[in-house]
């Protein structure tokens, strides 16, 4: 008999999430960038444990929101928990219980609702072992995880330990995507994600979370490749200089650095066009939350 079901990826904001699902499901399917806040929409990574099929959700980071997007954000991570089979709450070892770990914590009771929560305490390389133990004990005090485990996203350790533990948690009945699926988004939002990786790496400060990336137009050629054209928008023209940079360098490295990840996650050819613009309200449109994954709806205060 085979199983099926959904896994919730939640915790704060550069918690590791992303880097613990790209891990599980073994290819990039959700952007990783040292900068906080950058996994905006619902991604779904698929991975194959014995005959279970998990079905990860990567939530945005779960923080104290100030911003329309943040407030979409923010309700689309718990969104994503609510729907779960499993949750997986991620903290990072070397920080702690923090102001925001309390804040989930309160919050999950609510929202697990019977459901399986496991607790991943994740970067356990950057902590003593009894640092470990202590942490460990304070969360359980805290909240009733059924199962709590010690791992490290980046380095792989722990991680195939929860995939098991987690194919086995799975409701029995059909796999909901085909053997060889790894997401569930389009293409032409997992182009634009990487896109505004790039962006994201390349760029600093507060810029990152006043753009947005879309893919305009995909065209499938006769030789196989695939010509794409993305917009980049920006709040304001100072905003648009920066990304194209002195003579235009910072778009020209930044299309050159997505096209060559786009052709390694595609396997064949790929001719990336880019352009910026200036779109002062874009944070205050409804279509440009759709593009995301997100619900306009939510970023109501």
């Amino acid at each position: 008999m085979t199983k099926a079901g959904f896994v919730a990826l939640i915790g704060e904001p550069n918690a590791g999430k992303s880097t613990l699902l790209n891990q599980m499901v073994g290819a990039k399917v959700s952007i990783v960038t040292h900068k906080v806040q950058t996994t905006r929409a619902r991604i779904r990574g698929v991975a194959i444990e014995g005959d279970a099929q998990i079905v990860f959700v990567d939530t945005p980071g779960l923080f104290k929101p100030r911003r329309r997007l943040d407030r979409a954000m923010v309700a689309a991570a718990w969104g994503g928990a609510a729907d779960a089979d499993v949750i997986v709450l991620l903290i990072e070892a070397h920080r702690g219980v923090t102001e925001g770990v309390e804040r989930i914590l309160a919050e999950l009771g609510d929202i697990a609702d019977g459901r399986t929560v496991a607790l991943a305490i994740n970067k356990i390389d950057r902590v003593k072992a009894e640092e470990l133990l202590s942490l460990s004990q304070k969360m359980n005090d805290a909240f009733t995880f059924e199962q709590t485990f010690m791992i490290s996203a980046e380095r792989g350790y722990g991680v195939n330990d929860l995939r098991k533990w987690l194919g086995d948690k799975l409701p029995e009945g059909p796999w909901l995507y085909p053997e060889d699926q790894i997401a569930d988004l389009p293409m032409r939002m997992i182009a634009a994600e990487m896109t505004r990786e790039k962006l994201t790496l390349r760029l600093h400060q507060e810029l990152p979370y006043q753009l947005t990336v879309e893919t305009e137009n995909w065209e499938e050629r006769k030789d196989g490749s695939a010509r794409i054209e993305q917009v980049i928008y920006v709040t304001r023209d100072g905003h648009k200089g920066i990304v194209l940079g002195n003579k235009g360098e910072t778009i020209k490295a930044i299309s050159t650095a997505a096209r060559e990840e786009l052709e390694t996650f595609m396997g064949r050819r790929v001719h990336l066009f880019c352009q910026v613009k200036v779109r002062e309200k874009w944070l205050d449109e409804a279509e440009r939350y759709t593009e995301m994954g997100l619900d306009f709806k939510d970023g109501n205060a």
